[in-house]
């Protein structure tokens, strides 16, 4: 027995297009639009307004491959970043993460995911050649690969790793191992290892 309609199609099409993102299932997409629709003149519409703009301002850098409404971007135009240092990440949002920590004042470069013969997903899917392209033009001096720690990411980032051996930069990888605040007997086996592989001078 199919499910009956509580709401007009455009209610029923908001809905379903909430469902749709990250973390929000179908009840979760039902008190959110039921929300809006309740503060439709301070929420929905200035949401529908944004969300015009953003489809037609928002586009992909050609340099770095993040997102922004100016090409290139706010970080690629900013005079004030070390253009010698490029952090590679898979993704946008890790892009925003890292620089939520502000721990670099560096520039990006966004793979668009990870290499998963699997998925069907090969080094032409990624991008990866404007990365080489970005260092065969001079000037960097060092690659962070900051990709994730999992069998893709990793095998990614030994790719990436192979395509820049002819070029005199750097590459590095981020660290693993205890996270700050961490207590050891809460870690699991693969962290704890690769801990004491990467173990510092105290």
């Amino acid at each position: 027995m199919s499910s009956r309609s509580v709401a007009g199609p455009e209610i029923e099409r908001l809905i379903q297009l909430l469902a749709k993102l990250p973390g929000l299932g179908p009840r979760s997409a039902r008190r959110a639009a039921l929300h809006l629709i309740k503060k439709k003149e301070q929420l929905l519409a200035p949401l529908a307004e944004a969300m015009d703009v953003a489809v037609e301002k928002v586009g992909i850098c050609s340099t770095c491959g993040t997102v922004d409404t100016s090409d290139p971007c706010t970080i690629c135009s900013d005079p004030r970043r070390d253009a010698s240092t490029i952090l590679v990440v898979e993704d946008v949002a890790d892009l925003w993460a890292l620089e939520r920590a502000a721990a670099l004042n560096c520039r990006y470069h966004v793979l668009g995911g990870t290499l998963s013969p699997l998925d069907g997903i090969g080094p032409d899917d990624l991008n990866i050649g404007g990365l080489v392209d970005r260092v065969e033009a001079g000037g960097v001096s060092e690659v962070i690969l900051a990709v994730n720690a999992t069998v893709e990411g990793q095998t990614t980032a030994h790719f990436v790793t192979d395509r820049l051996a002819g070029f005199d930069v750097r590459v590095t990888k981020l660290a693993h191992g205890v996270p700050v605040g961490g207590e050891l007997d809460y870690l699991d086996e693969g962290t704890l290892t690769q801990a004491l592989k990467a173990r510092t001078a105290f």
